[in-house]
């Protein structure tokens, strides 16, 4: 896999079709890696998309270039790495598929650079436009992790099991059978970069205020809050037995969209849809991508 050097990374990414394609980018989530996106990406290229698959901060083979560099990983910092990357490839305007992680920063970056995002796909994780409110009580069960990761003690077990944290949400966040061993095993050598478990804690601290967003992102968690809605084209694909995002949450997620916009629930799959159901996802991206596109004003 080719790497671009930005400011701050050693940025590994994947790139799939031909280079006169419509661009297609493809954000992976947490705890995951950019494989989650292999038969999809691949499905595209054959529809002649360009497809450019990265691995976040802190991930597989990124890495930072100095020691200096905070290592953050709030939403907005991450999208701002995915504009470093496309500005390095010299890609303008882009289509946008984001799981989980991704999908938040799917949102930022519509809302960041808005004439440069053709159309975006959400999976799994709810929009964050308008800010994030304290959730339900039974929302809050769900997210034990993001408060467990906040205490010192959690902390703690993290760094000393950051494979075993991982492997408890794959059980917990989909119904039993979904994966096998092996490939938790191959994707967990991702969660091996020396600075996983940083970016780790400091997207889900961040998030709740435990910790302060990257200062240069600080503009664009902003302006995510300010915005009540977003105008581009979009879907939003959830698992009906996601086990980490009750289906309450998912309620509001059309009001968040003023454009064309369609949700699709997926009967037995839980929050993995890109492993869980490959091949229905991928027909969901092929159809909404090959639409015409609209181009949104800046």
């Amino acid at each position: 896999m080719p790497s671009v050097t930005t400011t701050d990374l050693d940025q590994n990414y994947e790139e799939l079709g031909a280079g006169d394609g419509k661009v297609v980018l493809l954000l992976h989530g947490w705890p995951d890696d950019a494989s989650t996106w292999t038969p999809i990406a691949k499905a595209l290229t054959l529809a002649g998309h360009r497809v450019i698959v990265p691995a976040w901060r802190g991930f597989g083979q990124t890495f930072f270039l100095h020691d200096a560099v905070p290592r953050h990983g709030n939403s907005a910092l991450l999208a701002m790495d995915m504009i470093a990357l496309l500005d390095a490839l010299q890609i303008e305007r882009f289509a946008v598929a984001g799981h989980d992680w991704g999908s938040n920063v799917a949102e930022a970056l519509a809302v960041g650079w808005p004439a440069r995002v053709e159309r975006l796909a959400m999976l799994s994780t709810p929009p964050r436009l308008g800010g994030m409110l304290t959730p339900s009580f039974e929302q809050a069960q769900r997210y034990w992790y993001h408060w467990f990761m906040a205490t010192p003690r959690g902390e703690q077990a993290v760094r000393e099991d950051r494979h075993g944290f991982a492997h408890v949400h794959w059980v917990n966040w989909a119904p039993g059978g979904w994966f096998d061993e092996e490939t938790f095993t191959r994707v967990a050598k991702s969660f091996d970069n020396p600075d996983w478990v940083e970016v780790t804690l400091h997207s889900y601290r961040s998030r709740w205020g435990s910790a302060e967003p990257d200062s240069r992102s600080v503009w664009l968690e902003d302006k995510v809050k300010a915005t009540q809605t977003i105008h581009h084209p979009a879907l939003f694909i959830k698992g009906d037995e996601d086990g980490v995002t009750c289906q309450s949450s998912f309620d509001p997620v059309p009001s968040k969209f003023s454009g064309p916009f369609e949700l699709i629930g997926l009967p037995g799959i839980g929050h993995f849809p890109t492993r869980e159901a490959p091949a229905t996802v991928t027909d969901l991206l092929l159809r909404f991508f090959s639409q015409a596109i609209v181009r949104p004003e800046a």
